[in-house]
């Protein structure tokens, strides 16, 4: 079944066909590094994990391209935000940006968000960014008044294909003062003049400054994956002005179109029906949701929810996640002690053939909501079935040995592609399992000392005690107890 992407662009469904065969570049807009990461983050960063995890599971290569934007971002007063924190905090604006780019990381590796191919910094970037603005000059798209440099919206008459936004209606919605050099006040800034004493400048054709938010994306988006790229995303308030603009720059500069040709917004996260800020109050941290939920949960809670709809955060859908999550992980726990305790070579019953083609089914039906703008939240679903499959599997006296490894391939295979954990943690193991594991051990051992191997026997003996496992030879046996804690 061919895979189905919803693009922000047409906004229908279309059969993804990447730009290259066999081959996917995707650029998604990452964090500005100026504060601890929120759920918000999270949302976006997890669902587009579960999409390049699925493209690599239907074969596809991925090149996946995630900035860190650490210069340029302005809030609506104008203030470049990691300028303006670094003033506040009385510390230099690049180690305030390695501060908390390093905690974004540390909160993304712990949620299983595996790190993108290339995280480019926008300053490290900057004499890219002065190139193409220096081209969108020559072409007439863009002009310098005193130090700044906008670009002309009325030389690019597809401005507003992807937002639908009109232009008459921009002058109202416009976010930050007009600045006066502007020959129309839609135009946006590609270039900002920075004063003597700003903190972070550069030199450049028209003095010195810094690039602006919009033209930062738009370059490092070409230098990784080429002037068109397949996928391109972020969350759904992106879609104007940022994304919108990044389009007017890139074709402009290049002639070609589309610049992206699947655009993917997330759906905004709201928090008990509000929407998330510090002004209200109800600004959540990642760390502090970690603080009470497993990784596991917060990543279930949000792939339980299709990555294009509104999530809207409360404490009990953790609660419940988490409770899911144990579900999941006490399956795979029973199906590790059936390997041990009641997997044999017996020839498989009717039964457990029949099992076996409903988790094909449900394999299957899983593959297709995936395949269907990745669907998670419908996968997540049959997730569960899948897993209710498994504990009919494992609860029969005896089980065919090759039925029950095809099972746990497809149990654990859907887990892993939607980071899940597919093994049971250390607590979680049964005390049954670790005693049979420990009776295989001591059955190696004394086929060792039979073999007259006293290395290896006293080798085993002593990591065994090393981890408060200590044995005792009797005539004709070997018994063991813990003695401390592992």
């Amino acid at each position: 079944m061919a895979i189905k992407v919803y693009s922000s662009l047409s906004r229908v469904k279309e059969v993804f066909e990447p730009i290259h065969d066999g081959w996917v570049g995707i650029y998604v807009c990452g964090p500005t590094v100026y504060d601890w990461t929120h759920l918000g983050h999270a949302r976006t960063y997890i669902a587009f994990d579960a999409i390049v995890r699925w493209l690599e599971y239907r074969g596809y290569r991925v090149f996946y391209v995630q900035n860190i934007t650490d210069v340029g971002h302005l809030t609506e007063a104008g203030e470049d935000k990691v300028v303006g924190r670094a003033i506040r905090e009385k510390v230099e604006p690049m180690a305030l940006v390695e501060f908390y780019m390093r905690e974004y990381f540390r909160d993304m590796d712990v949620l299983g968000v595996r790190r993108p191919d290339v995280s480019p910094r926008a300053t490290g970037h900057i004499i890219d960014m002065i190139e193409v603005i220096k081209r969108l000059i020559e072409k007439g798209y863009a002009y310098e008044v005193d130090g700044n440099v906008f670009f002309d919206v009325s030389r690019f008459p597809d401005y507003g294909k992807l937002s639908r936004v009109k232009l008459e209606d921009m002058i109202a919605g416009a976010r930050i003062d007009v600045h006066p050099g502007k020959r129309d006040p839609r135009d946006f800034a590609l270039w900002k003049k920075a004063g003597e004493d700003y903190p972070l400048k550069w030199v450049s054709p028209w003095g010195y400054g810094f690039p602006g938010w919009h033209i930062e994306c738009t370059v490092m988006a070409m230098r990784y994956l080429g002037e068109q790229i397949d996928i391109h995303g972020g969350a759904l308030d992106l879609i104007f002005p940022h994304h919108e603009n990044e389009i007017a720059q890139a074709e402009a500069f290049t002639g070609r179109k589309p610049f992206v040709k699947y655009w993917m917004h997330t759906g905004l996260l709201t928090v008990n029906g509000e929407k998330m800020a510090k002004s209200l109050g109800n600004y959540v941290r990642i760390r502090d949701v970690l603080d009470k939920f497993s990784p596991a949960a917060v990543r279930l809670f949000i792939l339980s929810t299709h990555y294009r709809s509104q999530l809207d955060y409360r404490e009990e859908k953790l609660v419940e996640a988490e409770a899911n999550v144990k579900r999941l992980m006490n399956s795979l726990t029973r199906l590790e002690e059936a390997k041990v305790e009641r997997a044999s070579d017996k020839p498989a019953s009717s039964e457990e053939r029949r099992i076996l083609e409903e988790l094909y089914r449900l394999s299957s039906v899983f593959d297709e909501s995936m395949d269907d703008d990745f669907n998670t939240a419908e996968a997540v679903s049959f997730l569960f079935e899948i897993c209710r499959a498994v504990n009919k599997l494992v609860d029969l006296p005896s089980i065919n040995r090759a039925i029950l490894s095809e099972a746990e391939t497809i149990f654990k295979g859907k887990l892993r592609v939607l980071g899940l954990p597919d093994t049971p943690s250390r607590r979680e193991v049964s005390s049954k399992l670790v005693e049979a594991l420990i009776d295989i051990i001591i059955d190696v051992r004394n086929e060792a000392r039979k073999r007259k191997d006293y290395a290896t026997a006293d080798e085993i003996r002593r990591r065994l005690a090393s981890i408060g496992v200590k044995l005792e030879d009797l005539p004709g046996k070997t018994i063991w107890r813990i003695e401390e804690a592992i």
